[in-house]
């Protein structure tokens, strides 16, 4: 049995979230309300049209999945269309988001995950899922040995290299800061690997970013990111200013995830102390807040976000 479609006060109730992972993307802001009243047609219809734009349809999926009823509509929908790989693939991402809740046994969902990219060979979102699983509650062997997967796929997929630079961040955080940790390698290597207008290029930014959140929580970084010596040293100024210099030059605004770089990149900036340049990516930004980094280590991110974008616009 389908579940039944929720009360017509859902969509209000939706716009007065503070954060939304659709971020700036209409199409899937519709499908997937359409989705939540059980009319999966417009989210296949949707990602049709997203065709083999790898980071947009990952990007789709993933915020898809994560409506509540969305694994339930997703078998009515294989139940019409028993040969659907879209239907398959967005039930297998569904039960991810419901294993990182604790409510789906893991096994269950890799065989999931399994099965749907079995069905689509070529397509690197099955593997995004494993990997969002695996970053969470798998062996170190599993995320790179997934990773590899998505890779040989796509090469330059956004929310893979995400996932891990904030998985690795996490590694050896007993031993405090370290300017030599492995997951600055790893960022500055993907950034070096990627195309010149791949905004990959960021990812240095982020993995700086995810290791303050490590050695915040830990109690190796105060508490306040604006008051940690992170992001003004010598390294850490190299990184922002080649980032942002880059998005300067930068002219691929339709990444379906830019804005969450744009964050990044923001909350950098607000950190180092550099207000005119925050403000920029703040007109830019305009309210499409995201949790991270705004809410590192363990903060109300909108609050953050709403008392650096005032700071820096000159109206607090």
């Amino acid at each position: 049995m389908p579940p039944p479609p929720p009360p017509l006060g859902r969509a209000r109730k939706r716009a007065a979230q503070a954060y939304d992972e659709a971020l700036d993307d209409a199409d899937l802001v519709a499908a997937r309300a359409a989705l939540a009243q059980g009319r999966w047609q417009s989210t296949r219809s949707l990602l049709v049209r997203t065709g083999d734009d790898w980071d947009r349809r990952g990007h789709r999926i993933t915020v898809l999945a994560k409506e509540p009823y969305c694994a339930a509509w997703a078998r009515e929908w294989l139940l019409a269309e028993p040969d659907s790989g879209d239907a398959t693939v967005l039930r297998a991402l569904a039960q991810v988001r419901r294993a990182l809740r604790g409510k789906e046994k893991p096994a269950r969902v890799r065989d999931a995950c399994h099965e749907a990219a079995q069905q689509l060979p070529h397509d690197p979102t099955p593997w995004l899922g494993l990997l969002m699983l695996e970053c969470s509650l798998g062996a170190e062997g599993d995320v790179v040995r997934i990773f590899e997967q998505v890779r040989t796929r796509y090469a330059d997929h956004h929310h893979a290299h995400h996932l891990v630079v904030g998985w690795l961040a996490e590694r050896r955080v007993e031993a405090g800061p370290d300017p030599l940790h492995e997951v600055y390698d790893f960022a500055n290597w993907a950034a070096e690997q990627a195309p010149a207008d791949s905004p990959l290029a960021i990812l240095p930014v982020i993995a700086h970013a995810e290791r303050y959140r490590s050695l915040a929580a830990a109690g190796h970084e105060p508490a306040d990111p604006a008051a940690s010596g992170h992001w003004i040293g010598r390294r850490a100024r190299q990184v922002m200013k080649a980032a942002f210099d880059w998005w300067l030059e930068w002219e691929h605004e339709d990444h379906p995830r830019r804005l969450v770089d744009l964050n990044f990149l923001a909350h950098a900036k607000v950190c180092e102390g550099r207000g005119a340049e925050a403000a920029a990516l703040f007109h830019r930004i305009g309210d499409h807040a995201t949790p991270a980094p705004w809410s590192y280590p363990d903060r109300d991110g909108l609050t953050a976000f709403r008392t650096a974008r005032a700071a820096a616009l000159g109206t607090a």
